[in-house]
């Protein structure tokens, strides 16, 4: 495998009302009345239990990445977890033009993209890139058109939301930035954002730096599982507690809510607020330094134990 390129990937600026590409539920809350359990710090898990991980879901913006990048150290991270067998992909609201690269020239076993629309493998032994949607062409086709006007409303309604610069390399979804490139817009903003979406039909999800919105039901959730069983032959209702996942935002929420070893990394408490449900442990360190942390301390369980002799659960 070639080396990484140093620094992030880049999608040129684009105007305002960016078409949308060739080619992401609900707004996340706190549960009414409900009590919330915080998560507990990483330090906490047993070893014996995270002997036992043998893969690591992670999300990108703000879990991979510090200030917009990959860090050297977070992507030696992912490295060294998948040389200890792990298996090791990125489920993101990135869009399918960075999927396809990230499938293509991380060392990832594959990825879900734009928050659970797609998910890729790339075979290189055959030299065959996999690819699986959670829609037909047609229906992405269609679904592209309606996505225009949903896009038209927001930008009239709302005057300082843009369109993603990475829109262009999308399939299936709308990104609006709301801290990526521009200014961090508001709560108001970005609930208005939200809104405006689910007025047209359409599912809404917020991360760090944008809000997705499309038309459908699946989720990174439900992709993830979907991948899982056809790339790999794992029903992950069953093997869940083997696989852990890291997340930083209220589109993590399904994912957090599913997995046993789900974890947050520590710059999740700046968005706790939007999310249903929260991952049972969190890192000390926020964004890349929190995965790392996740990494180590996989890495070092692994090195003492052997999974076999342990039946807790995670």
């Amino acid at each position: 495998m070639g080396a990484p390129a140093r620094g992030r990937i880049v999608a040129p600026h684009q105007d305002r009302r960016t078409s949308l590409g060739g080619g992401a539920a609900h707004r996340g809350r706190s549960p009414g009345g409900d009590a919330v359990i915080a998560p507990e710090p990483l330090s906490e898990w047993p070893a014996a239990a995270r002997s036992r991980i043998a893969g690591v879901f992670t999300d990108i913006d703000d879990t991979l990445t510090t200030g917009g990048r990959v860090p050297a150290a977070a992507f030696d991270a992912i490295e060294r977890l998948q040389d200890a067998g792990l298996l090791i992909v990125p489920v993101t609201g990135r869009p399918a033009g960075w999927c396809d690269l990230i499938a293509r020239t991380w060392p990832v076993d594959a990825v879900v993209g734009e928050n659970g629309a797609l998910a890729f493998r790339y075979d290189g032994e055959a030299k065959r890139m996999m690819r699986l949607y959670a829609d037909s062409a047609p229906v992405r086709a269609g679904k592209r058109q309606r996505l225009e006007r949903v896009r038209d409303a927001i930008l009239d309604q709302v005057p300082d939301a843009r369109v993603s610069a990475d829109q262009s390399y999308r399939e299936t979804d709308l990104a609006i930035d709301i801290a990526e490139d521009v200014p961090r817009l508001d709560d108001a903003a970005v609930e208005r954002i939200v809104a405006i979406f689910e007025d047209h039909g359409a599912t809404a999800r917020i991360s760090s730096i944008h809000v997705n919105g499309w038309f459908g039901d699946y989720s990174k959730l439900s992709m993830t599982r979907r991948m899982m069983s056809e790339f790999f032959g794992v029903d992950l209702d069953a093997a869940k507690s083997a696989y852990a996942f890291i997340g930083d935002s209220p589109n993590d929420a399904p994912m957090f809510g599913y997995f046993p070893a789900a974890i947050g990394v520590a710059n999740l408490r700046d968005l706790a607020h939007r999310c249903p449900s929260l991952p049972k442990w969190i890192t000390e360190a926020p964004q890349s330094r929190g995965f790392i942390e996740l990494a180590e301390a996989l890495l070092a369980a692994k090195a003492c134990f052997d999974p076999d002799e342990f039946t807790e659960s995670p």
